[in-house]
């Protein structure tokens, strides 16, 4: 699921810090800040995820990467290509 795909919710204010150039350099630009931040953190956010997962999976990932080494892929025959 996406940015795009979550349902709106409600806001939290927070303070952050920010470098002052970023800060100016965004306001000049019409950057929202608020949209910025919650964009790099919703990034962070999934990178995280995604780098946990990994490492959650890991031993069942080497396990069927070794299956496929040995046996070959079991769903070849479904392929189209």
């Amino acid at each position: 699921m996406g940015a795009h795909d979550r349902k709106p919710t409600r806001k939290r204010s927070t303070n952050v810090s920010l470098s002052e150039d970023l800060v100016r350099d965004a306001k000049q630009l019409g950057i929202s800040i608020s949209a910025a931040c919650e964009q790099g953190l919703a990034s962070a956010l999934k990178k995280k995820r995604e780098r946990l997962w990994l490492e959650e999976n890991a031993d069942a990932i080497r396990k069927f990467n070794d299956f496929v080494d040995q046996h070959g892929n079991p769903l070849a025959h479904l392929r189209m290509f």
